[in-house]
């Protein structure tokens, strides 16, 4: 099946009559979305030109039986690199019946920040760490009674003992080309079985929208290998790492001359807020992350702020490469793999940008 796979995702484009789109939205635990597809008779070129839609809100928890359903209003369209031709993957926001944004609709709250302060030109980078399982919970290719050896030789890795997965890697990469996902690169983690992709740089809100298209189209390939992809920020306890979802920020007054001036005061509003945001930067108020964010195996205690350059067990990283320059971006660290990434995007625009 896996060959099958690549070769459909990579090989010669699919004609189709008809046009089709799958829509995809994020469903309430905020670690993976949810689809359906629908048939059209034109191809749309903007999300305007998308009728809304809805679903059975009832069978997702958001709503009761007497008034169940739920709107999707589209908001970005991609290639679908899973039906080729004209067909389209569309993210949509959702909506309860009163047209109130859904609890997990962080989009809506996130793109008034990146519209405030749009003409400062927000850029983001966001690093998606995630791990591979079997079926039985276990990591993908770990001894079924035991435990690979000891981490060094994994990250970054190449060789049939060093990596595990890499098929699906190399099916996600090229499908998130094809869609048009703004997908810098990949690796193999410090975790046998874990792996990572970079989305960006991308300005304000588009971020959020290339990771969550990014985070479908990764389930949708490991569907079609019968492997389960999860977003846990420590899905293995004892001395293995964590996953995080490392978030790259700047402004366009960081990367102008001396910007190192501006990063500054950044981190030090962000020391000031450190609560707020990590509270914000797991989908369950930073209990998830007090499992990943203990000082150790590459990270900073939860309970407090830290900032260094080229300093990986820190809240917040200056790159070297930013120091030595004086301009460019800060790294914050503490997100958790199945972080929203509007809720991440949004807490640090307020803090940095707005004040708030």
């Amino acid at each position: 099946m896996g060959t099958n796979v690549l070769v459909r995702i990579c090989g010669p484009k699919l004609l189709r009559a008809a046009m089709t789109e799958q829509k995809s939205w994020i469903a309430v635990s905020r670690c993976f979305s949810l689809s359906k597809t629908r048939t059209l008779s034109s191809v749309p070129k903007h999300p305007a030109d998308l009728p809304t839609w809805t679903y059975d809100g009832s069978s997702t928890y958001q709503a009761d039986g007497a008034n169940s359903d739920i709107f999707l209003y589209p908001v970005a369209i991609y290639n679908d690199p899973f039906r080729r031709g004209n067909n389209k993957l569309v993210l949509c926001d959702t909506y309860y019946s009163d047209k109130t944004p859904t609890k997990s609709n962080k989009r809506y709250r996130a793109n008034q920040a990146m519209e405030t302060i749009k003409d400062q030109e927000p850029w983001f980078g966001i690093e998606q760490e995630y791990t591979l399982l079997d079926f039985d919970g276990r990591p993908l290719g770990w001894p079924k009674n035991g435990f690979p050896g000891p981490q060094g030789p994994y990250y970054c890795g190449v060789g049939a003992d060093k990596v595990i997965g890499r098929e699906i890697v190399e099916a996600h990469y090229r499908a998130c080309l094809y869609a048009g996902v703004k997908l810098a690169g990949t690796n193999a983690e410090v975790m046998p079985s874990q792996w990572e992709f970079q989305v960006g740089p991308c300005t304000g809100i588009d971020a959020g929208d290339d990771l969550w298209i990014a985070r479908f189209i990764l389930q949708r390939i490991a569907e079609e290998y019968g492997v389960i992809v999860t977003l846990d920020p420590k899905p293995v306890d004892g001395s293995w790492n964590g996953a995080g979802a490392h978030t790259n920020f700047s402004t366009k007054a960081m990367r102008g001359e001396n910007g190192i001036a501006e990063i500054e005061k950044a981190i030090d509003k962000l020391s000031k807020q450190h609560l707020r945001h990590i509270q914000a930067y797991d989908p369950r108020g930073g209990k998830d992350n007090e499992r990943r964010l203990t000082g150790k195996c590459e990270t900073s205690n939860i309970h407090d702020f830290s900032a260094g350059v080229a300093n990986r067990n820190v809240s917040i990283r200056i790159p070297r490469g930013v120091a030595e320059d004086k301009k460019g971006y800060l790294e914050d660290r503490r997100p958790s793999s199945n972080c929203d990434p509007y809720s991440v995007c949004d807490a640090l625009v307020r803090t940095c940008v707005l004040n708030e």
